[in-house]
């Protein structure tokens, strides 16, 4: 070996760890990163062997040995993970290089490494420093680094010569002068362009003032007393001084510098102002909320300034401070107000240090400094972080309670308290604030009597799981639907028409209403209390002082209120007066009206100020005491959802909205719903049943037709309850589409509309995105030189569009050259417009003038001028034919000649004789003529002489047509021209042909002549049509001005990245289904014009230069860039790089540089190129948080390889995109091996990424709370800028949109109402997944107009649109100093993205939404990935309904403005529920009446039954299936943007494909895991796997998936349905009731087989029978400890619930009630039967109970049987069955012989005893721990197989049937994949 120090490793037999080969990479490339986390350290050293191997192999060698004894050393038992593995194969590559490589350059190891460090040196460090970039010499410097460190470990240090020692001296000193950088190479010798920008150098010289600022020293004794003798390191600037005060990290301060340089240049540049003043203006932001959390506190900020000092270095060292504290928080960024105590706290100690500093002793000025730096992260951000780590334990992985731990909310909003300020500083360990949720006393304290040990609760509030949160939070709403309800209801009763009113003893019963507000009140305020019983401790006594005064008053008027009206009525009855006894005294009947108005008088106060919204909006924001006393009833007392009241203006606007919808509502709810069923329910009162048709339990105490009543009145008054969400709907759908069209949407959405208005789109360009510059000025110019740069300018812009469609294949090479526009507009006198306006223009011309009968030269001319397109083209042809033959021209005498020939043109126009000059007849031949020779000029030069004799012929032919046949005179021509010794026309220079600007001119001209395509088809792809028609016509819509680029407000994208694809692999594309489909050959059959495309492009582009292309990567690519990659995602947002760098040239480059000047932009050279890109880089910053990329670099997993060198690809490719992930290294502290965790930005670098920033972690930090959050918390901390867009991985944009970007976020600065600056812009998307099926199809309608009309109506006029997880902009500066850009507790935030907007909205944040730009979207596009999408979201808003943020929402808002916000979040799932439930009420109501008799008795009526009212009013809910909800915003928002007639085709489309079915599966599926999560819990993030659905689902996989959601409900209908059927008689024939029972059945079949529908290949014979089997082997598998619940029905079943074993006793009770249901079949149906014999006794159902338990005991025989016999014992198992069957066959045949059973009683009994076994199944369920210690789980469990293997067989046998016939299968592809 090299050296002998050190040992080999003992040699251990084991396999190597498996390396993915990437054809794009070196395989050592991927060596060097295949690291063990332990053994992180030895990567650099890797590295470095790696980039030397090729200079010197054997130093690489000595470098790998060097890493070897490294690993040695950190890790000596091999008992990290993976570490032996590392070794041996390190160790066995270390040994076949030991024999393979020699010394180069000296004999000896030593010597050679020596002397490769000099040469290294003196070649890359010592030669051309200041002619190299920065980056390059980081990377130098760091080799230089670690060849010293490894020629340490070889040489002996005495043999070190002295140059060597003076080189590595150099190289230590100025190492961490070339580090690498982010964006600023703040200590580069050669300065980039960025670093001379005039703003960077004003914020570098802020920050580096120390001036004044005291010495720090460390001491070095323990006497605190003693003078600190030794100063720390340099400080540099404000960020190092803080860092060495307080202990921050190295690598927070590095970025935080940047970070704050770069904010105070952009403000600077932008505002043009005094330094200072963007400095200020820069405080105001960051602390604005800090300075309202010290006046909300009623505490003194701690930014303070003394008199006479630098208060610009004192604002400055207060912003460093808390951008420091917050780029270090880690979790605690999620906890705004924690970081305003942190830095409350610390800002005061800086204000001591500043100030009063002096040694007492010496007088010297010093402050004693932190002793390392993690100083801060180690005594303030653990300690909070490991409370965090321990209440999040108590949630159970999401699965417990919400009120037993205290999430990132409750421990924030323990500092709204002055409370917080008992934690002291530094902090108490020991206070209440750090004692965990559950966490026991210590021991030392348990048994002491004197120590009260305090438990925290919930801060402020609890979210329990209960229903009443509906209720809690919008009781505004429930008061007004109940009262309104009442009112109508005792109307109608009274009076029948709506002038009851007028009637004094109508209007009497109608002011009961407010007796029943009392009732509400006090059940609003009984709430209050018990659901915040968890958070009592935590309140403040004012607000526990509130809550029993408003519990006392409402029980107070709930008394006094009855008591007053029942004294008021005249002859009370019953309970009323029972009531007016107790008041006998008072004999006045006006007292209930003065208590009415006393108990008004809070309402009518708010009702004044709700509307003066200014006044309530500065009282709730008001600190006065006076003012908080009075407002303290009305509200509580918190930090956030103060003065949240809009402006008058959009209080109008909504109110008027709301109050045409609640008219429309209570009008159809009273003429369709009430007032129908009030003359019935009035004669089914005074009927009377004496026979019922069952036994009759307690009738002397109920009356019967209570019964009748509540089941005809109570789908009723459900349907009344929700039907305001379909009112909210139909009334949103239409004025959002009158904002759309008044928003100019959809005037340019054909190319025919585009096509006439394009000659007024330059201007709208130059208009709207281009700013006023200092070279130009809009006013300043002539019409005609205006209109020429707007030309100019905006052909460059339009070309750069064209040109990535074409690199995206949206367009082809000829479609390219048809759409673009010449980059010069200078050679001719017109506008030489795109090709294809001018396409047939020239043929038709020739026409016209051919045909032309005419010899007045004004009519021809008049009809060409009345098409400006051929005017221009034929102006175009003519100057550019004059100029190409003067340039091919060489000879002077045929010169003269073409001189003469266009002269007398020109003459013969001027003197109106061009039609007796010229022969028109002659013109076609003459365009043949010249289409040749343009053609021959345009083809490639093989032979000079042969190519130019060519030219020569066809030319002079040309000039023979021209002179001899078109030209009447055109002897006379050549006469007068000079005489040449040669033959005319031979002398040219064909040297034209290959300059490229003459190229494309003959090209156009080419093209111009010949083209005859129809311009209105072009381009022929749909998306590229759309994006063309959408630019254009958003150019013409209202968007603010474009700034200049330096003046834009600076920018951030962020993009979450897990484990999704980043670029298919070829295996992935190529691998074929069971059908011989891979997903290639899917893309190739849905775009196949993109596919062409491509291929002409690969052709072009392998042709061009010789240049070689890997055409297996270029499909990769081809195929990921139509995926939900994240490839795709990275190359659309860098188009916001490429479209500013075009902005800045445009900017600043003159007219003659822009034709080719722009081509050194795109390349990064020259003068503009390079301040150019300074310039995107000081403005925009991409960001991607990968958080296990660090995971996947070290990983062997071929998957995560793949994923980490793409993404390593991307890196390389786009240099400025950025990485942060999450590092975690295994280091051993105190001889023990522990996790410690970092964020990592890294960027791409020459061949590997490079390390840009690390920062210690307190701990892991996504294992707190939701991961997507906890991802882009971590990472935000890289981001710049004052803005920042958030990007999902499904997400794309487009060149044309990124244009846009600067226009947008001007809107942060542009005021809105009430002088309000949004803090959320929000943008609309196209989701561009659309064509892969019908269903993709389905998705994509619903998602666009969801992210259209939906948004622009909740933006204006509503007022309450929040974040949506849409590419949303955001106030950088607002977000990170209010908690971030999401919030993150575990479960409760699942939706994260939402709680970012609710968050932003109860701070005082502003969310606007615009239109006139875009960004492409992926949705699902299969069934699977839709329904669990579906189920994540409607999990989600499960858990919204019980946050406290739509608690503070729903109670801050005004009355209006909060039926938006619940119609628009909860509400709608809420709504969708009680849908759902309204039908299943209605049919238990009729399974009642008919089957108590009650039917027959209303059939005999003969009022009822002819007035059809009550027919018509209970068929109302059936309306509420025709998923009305999601249909009307799809046909609005394609007639909007695409004409009515194609929205109506679509409509029908969509119909014919079973739309329908698809919408209303999907309300079950929303339906039932709304109503799971507020019941039980349960919510997850459900993976969607974005991928392309070629791969059929299996019966089993859809069974799992559906079971629960959708078969077994689906079933119940169906029974119900079924019992209605066979036993009702009512309305049979009448039209409504069939289309009433129409849609339930309808219902029934889209939730039992759409999934079966939309499933490809679903109904093909084999795959069904596979089906089949696949089905029963996993019902017969045995599940277990590790079994996947794919494999086995048991471990599914257990899976399945999961939900209850976390739920608490009220979810298990409500599930044992709601199961009780199901015994009511058997009591209804067995007095039925005809073994019954019509009698009523309590016998007849005891005798079917008996039934029941002789099923289950045989039931758990065969079980017993099945488990004892069944394996060793198979005769006796089969005796055993053969006997049960011959008991069951005796009996059955008695029954039939002896006691006249039928075979429709076996139907019958089947429909009454299976739902009795299936309410077993499930209370046994619920009581699972009872079951499970009595030895009952098993029999459950054999009962739930048996129940599964009937629905599945009931659900089989239709698909069977189906499968049999081919046609079925043909039929069904057909529609699912539009084809």
């Amino acid at each position: 070996m090299a050296s002998s120090s050190g040992t080999k490793p003992d040699r251990a037999p084991s396999r190597m760890s498996r390396v993915v080969e990437n054809p794009s990479n070196d395989n050592t490339t991927a060596h060097s990163e295949m690291v063990p986390s332990i053994l992180a350290s030895i990567v650099p050293i890797l590295r470095v062997a790696d980039e030397i191997e090729k200079d010197n192999p054997r130093v690489a060698y000595l470098c790998r040995f060097h890493a070897l004894e490294m690993s040695h050393t950190i890790d000596r038992t091999s008992s990290g993970r993976g570490v032996r593995q590392f070794k041996i194969h390190l160790l066995r590559r270390l040994e076949r290089e030991e024999e393979e490589t020699k010394p180069i350059l000296a004999r000896s190891d030593p010597t050679e490494i020596q002397m490769y460090y000099k040469q290294f040196y003196l070649k890359n460090i010592a030669e051309d420093q200041n002619t190299k970039k920065p980056d390059e010499m980081a990377k130098f410097y760091q080799i230089a680094s670690v060849l010293y460190d490894v020629l340490r470990y070889v040489v002996p240090a005495s043999r070190v010569d002295d140059q060597t020692k003076s080189y590595a001296k150099e190289v230590d000193k100025k190492k961490e002068q070339f580090e690498h950088y982010n964006i600023l190479p703040l200590h580069a010798w050669v300065k980039p362009v960025i670093m001379e920008l005039p703003e960077i150098k004003a914020a570098l010289t802020a920050i580096q003032n120390l001036e004044g600022l005291p010495i720090l020293r460390v001491h070095i004794s323990d006497d605190p007393d003693d003078i600190p003798q030794r100063r720390v390191n340099p400080v540099n600037d404000i960020l190092d001084w803080l860092s060495s005060l307080f202990g921050f990290q190295k690598g927070n301060v590095a970025n935080q510098r940047e970070h704050l340089i770069l904010l105070l240049a952009n403000i600077n540049v932008r505002k043009n102002e005094n330094f200072e003043d963007c400095i200020a203006g820069l405080m105001d932001n960051i602390f604005k909320n800090y300075r309202t959390w010290c006046n909300y506190l009623r505490c003194k900020s701690h930014l303070r300034f003394q008199r006479g000092c630098d208060q610009q270095q004192l604002k400055l060292i207060y912003i460093s401070l808390y951008l420091l504290i917050w780029g270090e928080a880690s979790n605690i960024r999620f906890m705004p107000e924690c970081i305003c105590y942190i830095f409350h706290n610390m800002a005061n100690e800086v204000y001591g240090v500043l100030f009063n500093t002096v040694h007492p002793l010496t007088g010297e000025t010093y402050v004693t400094a932190a002793p390392d730096d993690e100083l801060f992260l180690r005594n303030v951000i653990t300690p909070i972080y490991a409370l965090l780590q321990k209440e999040v334990k108590s949630n159970k992985g999401g699965k417990g309670s919400h009120s037993k731990w205290r999430n990132y909310d409750d421990l924030n909003e323990y500092f709204w308290s002055w409370k917080c300020f008992q934690l002291k500083w530094p902090m108490d360990s020991k206070s209440d604030f750090f004692v965990h949720s559950n966490e026991p006393p210590p021991a030392n304290e348990r048994h002491n009597q004197a120590t009260v040990w305090k438990r925290m609760t919930k801060t402020n509030f609890v979210e329990a799981r209960t229903f009443w949160h509906i209720y809690r939070s919008f009781d505004r709403m429930w008061m007004f639907f109940i009262m309104a309800f009442q009112a109508m209801l005792i109307v109608a009763w009274n009076s029948g028409s709506h002038l009851g009113f007028s009637d004094k003893d109508v209007l009497r019963s109608v002011s009961s209403i407010f007796v029943t507000s009392a009732f509400l009140n006090f059940l609003q305020a009984s709430l209050d209390i018990m659901l915040t019983l968890n958070a009592w401790r935590s309140l403040k006594i004012t607000q526990m002082l509130r809550y029993l005064l408003k519990f006392a008053i409402a029980a107070f008027w709930a008394v006094v209120l009855p008591i007053s009206y029942s004294s008021s009525v005249h002859n009370p009855t019953g309970l009323l007066k029972f009531f007016s006894n107790w008041v006998i005294d008072w004999q006045t009947e006006s007292f209930y009206n003065y208590a009415v108005a006393i108990y008004l008088i809070p309402n009518i106060l708010a009702a004044l100020l709700f509307l003066l919204p200014p006044l309530r909006k500065s009282m709730e924001r008001s600190n006065w005491k006076i003012v908080t006393l009075i407002m303290w009833w009305s509200q509580p007392k918190l930090y956030v959802g103060r003065g949240m009241h809009e402006d008058f203006f959009s209080l109008l606007k909504y109110t008027v909205f709301w109050i045409l919808v609640l008219i429309s509502k209570l009008a159809f709810s009273y003429y369709v719903e009430i007032l129908p069923l009030i003359q019935p329910t009035k004669i089914i009162m005074d009927m009377h049943v004496d026979n019922y048709q069952w036994r009759v339990f307690f009738s002397e105490v109920v009356t019967p037709n209570i019964g009748v009543i509540i089941a005809i009145w109570s789908p009723v008054v459900l349907v009344y309850f929700m039907d305001a969400q379909i009112w909210y709907a139909i009334f949103s759908t239409f004025f959002g589409g009158i904002h759309g069209a008044f928003s100019h949407l959809g005037e340019i959405r054909t190319l025919e509309m585009f096509r006439s208005r394009f000659q007024s789109v330059p201007s709208a360009f130059f208009r709207h995105l281009v700013p006023l510059t200092n070279q130009y000025n809009r006013n300043a110019h002539p019409v005609e030189a205006k209109e020429r740069k707007n030309i100019a300018t905006f052909s460059l812009v339009w070309n750069e569009f064209i040109h990535s469609m074409l690199m995206e294949d949206l367009i082809s090479t000829r479609d390219r050259d048809l759409l673009q526009m010449p980059s010069s507009s200078n050679d001719v006198s017109v506008i030489p417009w795109p090709l294809f306006l001018l396409a047939s223009k020239i043929p038709i011309a020739i026409d016209m003038a051919r045909n032309f009968r005419g010899k007045d030269d004004a009519g021809l001319f008049t009809k060409i001028a009345a098409d400006v397109y051929m005017h221009n083209a034929i102006i175009e042809c003519y100057e550019t034919l004059e100029d190409i033959f003067y340039k091919l021209l060489e000879d002077e005498a045929d010169k003269i000649v073409v001189r003469d020939i266009f002269h007398e043109v020109y003459i013969s126009i001027q003197q109106q004789r061009f039609l007796t000059c010229f022969r028109m007849s002659r013109l076609p031949s003459l365009s043949y003529k010249l289409d040749k020779l343009l053609w021959k000029l345009l083809c490639d030069i093989e032979d000079a002489d042969i190519f130019r004799s060519q030219i020569i012929n066809v030319l002079q032919d040309l000039m023979e047509i021209i002179i001899m046949d078109v030209m009447v005179c055109g002897n006379e021509i050549i006469e007068r021209a000079p005489s040449s010794r040669q033959m005319r026309f031979e002398n040219i220079d064909i040297a034209l042909t290959k300059q490229k600007i003459w190229r494309e001119k003959i090209k156009r001209l080419y093209l111009i002549l010949t083209c005859r395509e129809s311009a209105i088809n072009m381009p022929p792809n749909l998306e590229a049509q759309r994006r063309i028609t959408f630019f254009a016509n958003s150019l013409f819509m209202n968007m603010p001005d474009a700034p200049k680029v330096r003046d834009m407000l600076s920018f951030s994208v962020l993009t979450s990245y897990y484990k999704e694809d980043v670029l298919y692999s070829n295996e992935e594309l190529t691998k074929e289904n069971e059908d011989g489909i891979s997903i290639l050959f899917y893309l190739q059959r849905i775009y196949p014009d993109e596919w062409y495309n491509f291929m002409q492009r690969m052709h072009a582009v392998r042709n061009e230069d010789e240049k070689k292309v890997d055409m297996n990567e270029e499909i990769q690519k081809w195929a990921s860039y139509r995926a939900q990659t994240l490839s795709r995602t990275v190359r659309g947002m860098m188009y916001y790089r490429q479209a500013l760098e075009l902005q800045y040239f445009l900017e600043f480059s003159g007219d003659s540089e822009v034709s080719e000047g722009f081509q050194a932009v795109k390349e990064g050279s020259g003068y503009y190129g390079e301040y150019a890109q300074a310039v995107a880089n000081l403005k925009f910053t991409y960001v991607i948080s990968c958080e296990l990329y660090g995971a996947q670099k070290k990983s062997s997993d071929a998957r995560d390889r793949s994923c980490y060198l793409n993404i390593l690809n991307l890196m390389l490719k786009y240099p400025s995109l950025r990485v942060a992930y999450i590092d975690e290294i295994e280091e051993t502290m105190n001889g023990r091996s522990q996790k410690v965790y970092y964020s990592v930005l890294v960027k791409g670098g020459e061949k590997l990424d490079e390390e840009i920033y690390r920062i210690k972690l307190p701990g892991p930090p996504t294992k707190i709370g939701e991961e997507k959050s906890e991802n882009q918390n971590h990472a935000i901390i890289f981001t710049r800028g004052e803005a920042l867009q958030t990007i999902d991985m499904n997400q794309d944009n487009y060149f044309e949109e990124a244009y846009k970007m600067r226009n947008v976020l001007e809107e942060f600065l542009k005021p809105h109402h009430n002088d309000r600056k949004p803090s959320i812009l929000g943008l609309r998307e196209h989701v561009f997944t659309g064509s892969g099926s019908s269903l993709a199809w389905f998705v994509s309608n619903q998602e666009t107009s969801f992210v259209t009309v939906r948004q622009r109506i909740l933006s204006n006029p509503l007022r309450v649109r929040f974040h949506y997880g849409h590419p949303d902009i955001f106030d950088r500066i607002f977000h990170i100093t209010r908690g971030g850009i999401s919030k993150a507790s575990k479960t409760i935030n699942l939706s994260e993205h939402i709680f970012a907007g609710f968050n932003s909205t109860l701070r005082g944040g502003y969310v606007t939404h615009h239109e006139y730009i875009q960004v492409g979207k992926g949705c699902d596009v299969g069934m699977t990935q839709v329904s669990a999408f579906e189920a994540k979201v409607a999990n989600g808003n499960g858990e919204q309904t019980l946050s406290r943020d739509i608690y503070r929402l729903g109670h801050q808002f005004d009355f209006y403005r909060m039926l938006s916000f619940y119609f628009s979040t909860v509400g709608f799932y809420f709504s969708i529920m009680v849908a759902v439930l309204t039908v299943y009420v209605f049919l238990y109501g009729r399974l009642y009446m008919i089957m108590s008799g009650w039917q027959n008795v209303i059939l005999v009526n003969a009022t009822i039954y002819r007035s059809k009212a009550l027919e018509e009013a209970l068929a109302t809910q059936s309306v509420f299936q025709l998923c009305l909800l999601v249909v009307l915003p799809i046909v609005m928002e394609t007639g909007l943007e695409k004409g009515f007639d194609t929205a109506l085709g679509d409509f029908i489309l969509m119909q014919l494909q079973l739309a329908s079915v698809f919408f209303t599966f999907q309300l079950g599926t929303k339906a039932h895991y709304y109503g799971r999560t507020i019941l039980h819990g349960g919510s997850k993030y459900r993976a969607t796997d974005r991928g392309f659905v070629v791969f059929r689902e299996r019966f089993a996989g859809n069974y799992r998936l559906y079971s629960r959601s959708h078969f077994v409900k689906g079933l119940e209908l169906l029974v119900l349905l079924a019992l209605y059927e066979f036993y009702g008689e009512s309305y049979h024939s009448s039209s409504i009731y069939r289309f009433m029972t129409f849609s339930m059945w309808f219902l029934v079949g889209s939730w039992l087989f759409a999934p079966f529908l939309f499933n490809p290949f679903g109904f093909n014979w084999k795959k069904t029978m596979d089906d089949w089997i696949d089905w029963r082997t996993w019902m017969g598998n045995r599940g277990g400890i590790g079994i996947h619940p794919d494999k086995s029905w048991e471990s599914w079943w257990e899976e399945e619930q999961e939900h209850l074993k976390f739920t608490n006793i009220r979810g298990r009770l409500l599930e044992i009630i709601l199961a009780f249901r199901f015994y009511i079949y058997q009591y209804v149906i067995v007095y039925h039967l005809d073994i019954a014999h019509h009698s009523k006794s309590i016998l007849v159902y005891g005798l079917s109970w008996i039934v029941v338990v002789t099923a289950l005991l045989v039931l758990k025989i065969v079980s017993v049987g099945r488990r004892r016999f069944g394996t060793h014992f198979q005769l006796i198992f089969r005796i055993l069955k053969a006997l049960l069957a011959l008991i069951f066959i005796s009996f059955m045949t008695v029954l039939f012989v002896k006691y006249g059973l039928t075979i429709s009683d076996l139907f019958a009994a089947i429909l009454a005893f299976l739902p009795t076994g299936w309410a077993i199944l499930l209370i046994g369920q619920a009581l699972r721990p009872v079951l499970k210690s009595s030895g009952g789980w098993e029999l459950i469990m054999e009962l739930a197989r048996a129940y599964e293997e009937i629905m599945g067989a009931i659900l089989f046998m239709p698909i069977a049937m189906l499968s049999w016939f081919p046609s079925v299968s043909k039929m069904q592809t057909r529609l699912l994949l539009r084809s």
